[in-house]
């Protein structure tokens, strides 16, 4: 689950940079910031509050209906006995953590662990996406699937997240609110899982095709695919994190995609989300790997305009002229020799 890039830390680094549509996260380790966005617009940072003011003309939509809310369910209970991250019983939506999350060995098998059980959920929610399912029904199977394994799924009353896993179809960029729409034969769909195993959250996207999909469809999920694995291979002790995004950059340019700069990917382990900032495109921020980190690549590439606009959930991304959009996301952990994609099957 990514994290947005918009934030007051967001809005310095903008002004530097010599105008508001940089939108480049915070230097999380410099000082500490808000992570999600909320539907509170002094949160949301000065870029956030300019893209507001812009219309969604539509030209991306190429013959497709826009993506419009359906009725939402209420949150799906859960049980006493699973443990609850901190954040749950707490109101608003938590602080970015400035710290690294570094894992000793007993960190280490317990995040393995709970991406690995991410990994199989996000598989099984995989399976179930055809037409006529809803994003709710997904909704549901992640729950269920979640709880079952004695974990609690990260997304729920994370702030005001009211579901147990993001669906983002189509023009959604990301964070998602499952609902009663029905999938449409050509739909993509990101799914993205996070659950909350022995203290520990693993975090994890991919892409769904529903039915027969448009070529150019398919190109961007591959595309986007591509570039995740660009910047993983890149991955090991000693690395500068903004080489990350200059691959993923590399690969969207060359197959003629947007890059979104509004989100980010984030240091995961016991806490949802810290530094390092993982920006997907080509910057200069500091930061460099170091053996034990964990923390996750999800990349967001779009058809056409790469700027995000918001519903009134305060949480559903979309793109500002209907093009499509498509993420992939894995946790990763440094290790002396290389890296280990943690929420690889």
């Amino acid at each position: 689950m990514s994290v947005s890039a918009t934030s007051c830390r967001a809005v310095s680094h903008m002004l530097r940079q010599g105008g508001p549509r940089i939108a480049a996260p915070f230097k999380a380790a410099h000082r500490p910031c808000r992570c999600l966005h909320t539907s509170c617009m002094a949160r949301k940072g000065l870029a956030e509050l300019l893209r507001l003011s812009e219309r969604d003309d539509g030209a991306g939509l190429k013959g497709r209906a826009p993506l419009a809310p359906g009725t939402v369910s209420p949150p799906r209970p859960v049980p006493p006995h699973i443990v609850r991250p901190p954040y749950v019983s707490r109101s608003g939506t938590p602080d970015w953590d400035s710290r690294p999350q570094i894992q000793d060995a007993e960190g280490l098998v317990r995040m393995r662990a709970a991406c690995n059980l991410a990994a199989r959920v996000l598989r099984l929610a995989g399976s179930l996406v055809a037409p006529g399912v809803t994003t709710d029904e997904i909704d549901a199977a992640v729950h269920e699937a979640t709880i079952a394994a004695g974990a609690y799924p990260s997304p729920l009353s994370y702030g005001t997240f009211p579901k147990s896993v993001c669906t983002s179809v189509n023009e959604c960029i990301c964070h998602g609110i499952p609902d009663s729409r029905p999938l449409q034969e050509g739909d993509i769909l990101n799914i993205d899982v996070t659950v909350y195993l022995d203290g520990y959250h693993g975090d994890t996207s991919a892409m769904f095709t529903v039915g027969e999909v448009a070529p150019e469809a398919r190109a961007l999920c591959e595309a986007t695919h591509e570039a995740l694995h660009a910047a993983i291979v890149l991955c090991g002790p000693g690395v500068p994190f903004k080489a990350l995004g200059g691959a993923i950059q590399a690969v969207a340019d060359a197959h003629g995609f947007g890059v979104v700069r509004g989100f980010c990917g984030h240091g995961v382990g016991k806490v949802f989300h810290s530094y390092p900032t993982i920006l997907h495109y080509k910057n200069r921020e500091g930061g460099r790997m170091v053996p034990g980190m964990t923390f996750t690549i999800e990349p967001m590439l779009t058809q056409g305009s790469a700027k995000e606009r918001y519903w009134k959930d305060g949480w559903t991304a979309v793109t500002t002229d209907g093009g499509l959009s498509a993420q992939y996301e894995h946790s990763l952990h440094i290790t002396h020799e290389g890296v280990e994609i943690l929420t690889q099957l």
